[in-house]
């Protein structure tokens, strides 16, 4: 059964970086899977895939989970959390003089929705002049200067104390967001991702057994079970799971 898709799938995959040709190869490979009959009910899907977070190999993926840290500990950070170790190992656990905390966590919940807009692998992945990053910036300064301002009791900052902390929590927040688009700069993080994963796909062709004393080439049909379960076309909107 052939794979369509609508206008608005090609619209967000290009926009996360995908070429025509990216697409057009991704859709090939599921339908030469269906009809070979790899794709089964005895091959299990990942349960919380999101669209295109795996590729051919897992370098975005990687990104995605770099990306996923940074979040999580600054949202440690902006809740008040402390950094304690465990049997050798770091572990956030809550501030235990709560009433200290710059923020409530209605105002952490408010920040954090509006930080996950500004660092997300879809900025990165862009390409965005000097001149573009710095009207952004602008802008998100003054968004977040105002969202302070504006609602600094309702965020938590409800004494004289809190509110000494104001300019260095914008600081330091415009600092997260610069740093995402700065990564993002004349497009350098996404020409370097795909220089690796055209390096690691030279890599594995050499490894599939091309040639040999036959002359013939060998199929992986194992990495190609694998390879199709991670094809991103089974994951747009939830269609092709």
């Amino acid at each position: 059964m052939p794979v369509k898709l609508t206008s608005q799938d090609i619209y967000d995959l290009k926009r996360q970086g995908y070429s025509e040709a990216e697409i057009s190869k991704a859709i090939s490979e599921l339908e030469k899977e269906e009809l070979s009959g790899l794709s089964s009910s005895n091959i299990s899907t990942p349960t919380q895939a999101s669209s295109f977070s795996v590729r051919n190999n897992d370098d975005v993926a990687k990104l995605q989970l770099e990306l996923n840290d940074i979040l999580e500990q600054t949202e440690h950070i902006l809740s008040g959390d402390v950094v304690v170790w465990k049997n050798g190992k770091r572990e956030w656990q809550s501030n235990p003089k709560p009433e200290e905390n710059t923020l409530s966590k209605e105002g952490v919940r408010k920040i954090m929705l509006e930080l996950q807009n500004y660092v997300n692998r879809h900025i990165i992945m862009g390409d965005y002049d000097i001149q573009d990053i710095k009207i952004i910036m602008k802008d998100y300064g003054k968004k977040l200067n105002n969202l302070i301002f504006m609602k600094y009791e309702e965020l938590g900052m409800d004494n004289e104390a809190k509110r000494q902390e104001y300019a260095s929590l914008c600081m330091n927040i415009v600092n997260l967001v610069y740093g995402s688009y700065s990564r993002a700069k004349d497009g350098q993080e996404r020409d370097s991702l795909r220089k690796m994963m055209n390096i690691q796909g030279s890599y594995q062709a050499q490894g599939m057994g091309v040639g040999g004393m036959g002359g013939g080439i060998t199929l992986n049909t194992q990495g190609q079970k694998s390879r199709g379960v991670l094809n991103p076309m089974r994951y747009i909107a939830g269609k092709y799971v």
